[in-house]
């Protein structure tokens, strides 16, 4: 599979679709979890985004096993967990340096221009987000294809 047959493939395309659907629940999971673990619960933001990032994995795996994959029932599920969460652990790995390199070339992109800020769109939140949402899509086509081809290997 490549990208090629995500674009041509109909099967293919839905998955990536449902996939990425998937990813944006798993994101409100992390970040709403996060939040609440912060601010009702009182934890630090380290151990908080430990538990949030396991909570959207767990969330990620069950829909991506019964919507995404339904036809992936040949493994045994806590092995595909396993492999989801070590694909999901390499992604990490790769979007913080993605963060770490663009964050910084965006916030002095964005504290040149003139017009900042405006309400709460400073140089700051601008360059964090669109550094995290460059991470992401990066992140997003990893995790798909590595899934695809080894977590879900056993569909056709």
């Amino acid at each position: 599979m490549t990208l090629t047959s995500i674009v041509t493939n109909t099967q293919e395309r839905t998955r990536f679709f449902r996939f990425a659907a998937v990813g944006i629940v798993g994101a409100v999971v992390d970040f709403g979890t996060f939040n609440l673990l912060t601010t009702s619960a009182g934890l630090t933001a380290v151990v908080a985004s430990v538990i949030s990032f396991i909570a959207a994995i767990i969330n990620n795996f069950i829909w991506n096993r019964y919507w995404t994959y339904p036809d992936s029932r040949s493994k045994p599920i806590g092995r595909q967990l396993v492999q989801f969460s070590f694909v999901s652990i390499l992604g990490l790995l790769i979007r913080t340096p993605i963060i770490a390199i663009l964050e910084p070339l965006f916030f002095r992109i964005f504290s040149s221009l003139a017009f900042l800020p405006i309400g709460f769109f400073t140089a700051e939140f601008l360059a964090n987000n669109l550094a995290l949402a460059i991470a992401v899509i990066v992140v997003m086509f990893w995790n798909f294809f590595i899934n695809r081809y080894w977590t879900y290997n056993d569909i056709s």
